[in-house]
């Protein structure tokens, strides 16, 4: 087959090898034999070959046959299947081509994945014709999308829809055209940089998570490779040429077996079970996992589904998909997918104990006569059933897989012992830290900061860009680019003066058009995590808050930083980012006790508001300060906390001072902190989880 010199090849690729693929050339050689599957996004970090795999799987793809001519690359052999370039009769030249790599830049246009009009033809010949976009080029090939995460909202909706139907559906500049749409869909992300969207990440039928290799002999042997490869790239393309051609042959004589490939009804029985035990939502799970284990059984040359082929398939379709939050760890576990498929080397079928009826293979796709016989083994079985052995119960059914941070309310008050925060027995002795952890998080109502922004497209704060609805116009320069606004330029013509005669348009008279949509912001907490702030129940409350609102702002694309202070200094937790695993481990540990370094505090906060208004002056930031207003830690304490608030207050950012005070001697310290910091205030009786995040949601006069 020909290969592509300028390409990685895939077999070069350490753990590629035809014989012995890691969980990313399984993922994606799978997907390919079985395009059905949905595609893979591969999360890791930076350096990891991601992109490398992907750029170098479509040169071990079989060509594909389309029309001559036709820019949609329906499929000949498919009546059913109609090109816009169409109709091609009988006589029309039918030609092989390769198939397509389309790359979808995380920064590109509705215009250029949709289509658009044909400038050329509107200008040259006043004809409204159809310019096909990167969705339509797609079609029978692969759609990648490096850095997948950071895609925009409004492409990330155009990606599910085509993605559900296989169509893609433009009414826009006096056309219309639907036009096939069915890709491979593979993307890549580094989840330091922030989670998928939800509904985008269960439209991807594989996960797998890659990280470079520990070994020294490994490493070494992927620096040589990598390095021979740029020395002279076509010397080493050659020397895997086999290799490539022997992977290519083999996925294409397993797509041919793939038809054959014989799923019992007790291996889709196993399925089921092993999917409900993981709790995953909805079906799309259950369909991926069984076209998966079929894809592997074909690609190890099996006629007939067995417990490996199912068990290889959930490790790759079911990750992404048990996560009910985002601060779920990704990941399965693996003990209780064993315990669900039972003995690693069952007969082929059925891949489950017979029940009394004593079905085997013979009975075919159809289900047994009696009804006991297609049942799932009981919580009593020990060989699977969601109830682990051991006498574990429920909690024992997640294999341990749900952290500390999703307690109840009530058992984070348990664990405080009911004491209040500032009496002494809630205080840590000797200085010690006290770890407090956080509850469930909860959903939150919006939060969004006053005015209008420009800041990046999200889905909170109120701003003025080139996205959402139209509201206005402006001379270019004046106001954030966007598209031409045809009438107010025609308009701004017409009442120019002029001397009679035809309109004719000048620049001067070009506007743009203005409009309202939502912006992502940046909340930074900044908390007091001393003494009297450490009992375990109202530091669990506070983590709560946080938690619930970073999930928030996951959800609406926003960042979230954690500014902490104790004992003699300050420290930045939790930079502003938009991971969400990250900043749960980071909250998870937070301990609290010691003096009150306020003063620190505010100072810390000030530099990281400084840092990322030179990092992105348009993103609009919301301070959060949780303190009782104490400043302790030596002569002049008080008097450095009030100047550190007066600069904070010159930074003009708006702010929220939840005050942590209890008792029924109270000092008002952190009334007169927020009055300094020009700032909201509010008192103890609403710093529980619930009221605080209420309080910052609501933080929008």
């Amino acid at each position: 087959m020909p290969l592509r010199p300028s390409h990685y090849p895939f077999s070069a690729i350490v753990g590629c090898d035809a014989e012995e693929l890691d969980d990313l050339g399984l993922s994606l050689v799978l997907t390919s034999v079985s395009p059905e599957i949905g595609g893979v996004l591969v999360r890791g970090e930076k350096g990891t070959a991601k992109s490398t795999a992907v750029r170098a799987l479509a040169s071990l793809l079989p060509p594909v046959d389309v029309y001559q001519g036709d820019r949609f690359s329906v499929d000949p052999a498919d009546p059913a299947q109609h090109s816009p370039d169409g109709p091609f009769g009988s006589g029309t030249a039918v030609e092989s081509r390769p198939v397509r790599l389309v790359e979808l830049p995380v920064g590109a246009t509705e215009d250029r994945v949709l289509g658009s009009l044909h400038l050329e033809q509107a200008l040259t010949h006043g004809k409204v014709a159809y310019e096909p976009g990167l969705l339509a080029r797609a079609h029978r090939g692969i759609l990648y999308v490096d850095e997948v995460n950071l895609l925009h909202d409004h492409l990330v909706d155009l990606l599910l829809d085509a993605a559900a139907t296989g169509r893609v559906t433009v009414e826009r500049d006096g056309f219309s055209v639907e036009h096939a749409a069915r890709f491979l869909l593979i993307g890549t992300m580094n989840p330091e940089e922030g989670e998928l969207r939800p509904q985008l990440l269960d439209r991807f039928g594989l996960t797998v998570e890659v990280a470079a290799p520990s070994e020294p002999a490994a490493r070494a042997e992927v620096v040589r490779r990598r390095m021979a490869h740029d020395s002279d790239p076509a010397a080493f393309t050659a020397r895997y040429h086999e290799s490539e051609r022997a992977l290519a042959e083999r996925i294409a004589a397993a797509r041919e077996a793939l038809g054959r490939v014989r799923l019992s009804e007790a291996a889709l029985l196993k399925i089921a079970e092993v999917c409900a035990a993981y709790d995953v939502d909805g079906l799309r799970a259950d369909i991926v996992t069984a076209r998966t284990a079929m894809a592997h059984a074909a690609w190890e040359g099996r006629t007939s589904v067995t417990r490996a082929d199912i068990r290889r398939a959930a490790t790759l379709a079911l990750p992404h998909r048990r996560r009910r939050n985002p601060f779920d760890a990704p990941g399965l576990d693996e003990e209780l997918l064993d315990r669900i498929l039972g003995d690693e080397e069952p007969p082929p079928d059925p891949p489950q104990p017979p029940g009394p009826g004593g079905a085997d293979d013979t009975d075919g796709p159809d289900a047994p006569d009696d009804p006991s016989d297609a049942a799932p083994p009981s919580s009593d079985d020990p060989s699977g059933g969601s109830d682990l052995p051991g006498g574990d119960g429920p909690d024992g059914a997640s294999g341990g897989e749900r952290p500390d941070r999703e307690h109840s309310p009530a058992s984070a008050e348990h664990e405080a012992d009911g004491s209040d925060g500032d009496s002494p027995a809630s205080r840590p002795s000797g200085g010690s830290p006290v770890t407090a952890r956080a509850a469930a998080p909860y959903r939150t109502r919006l939060l969004t900061v006053r005015g209008s922004g420009e800041g990046a497209d999200g889905r909170r704060s109120r701003a003025v860009g080139t996205r959402g609805r139209r509201v206005g116009s402006a001379a270019p320069g004046r106001g954030p680019g966007g598209a031409v606004h045809l009438v107010e330029t025609v308009r701004a013509a017409a009442l120019r003066p002029r001397g009679g005669g035809r309109l004719r348009l000048q620049p001067r008279d070009l506007r743009v058009a203005v409009r309202e949509g939502q912006e992502t912001n940046l909340v930074l907490f900044c908390v007091d995590a001393s003494g009297s702030m450490a009992a375990r129940k109202r530091m669990s409350e506070v983590k709560t808050a946080i938690l619930s609102l970073l999930l928030d702002a996951y959800r609406r694309r926003d960042k979230v930083g954690l500014v902490t202070f104790r004992g003699r200094g300050a420290e930045l937790t939790l930079p502003p980012t938009r991971s969400v695993d990250a900043a749960a481990a980071r909250l998870d540990d937070l301990p609290a006790g010691g003096r009150t370094p306020l003063a620190e505090g505010l100072e810390e906060a000030a530099r990281v508001l400084r840092r990322e208004r030179l990092r992105d002056p348009r993103l609009r930031p919301l301070l959060v300060v949780v303190t009782d207003g104490r400043a302790t830690g030596g002569r002049g304490a008080v008097g450095r906390a009030m100047g550190a608030a007066d600069h904070v207050a010159g930074l003009g950012v708006t702010t929220v001072v939840v005050d942590g005070e209890s008792g029924p001697l109270r000092l008002g310290l952190a009334a007169a902190l927020a009055a300094r910091l020009g700032a909201d205030h509010m008192p103890v009786n609403e710093v529980s989880a619930d009221a605080l995040g209420t309080a910052v949601r609501e933080r929008a006069a």
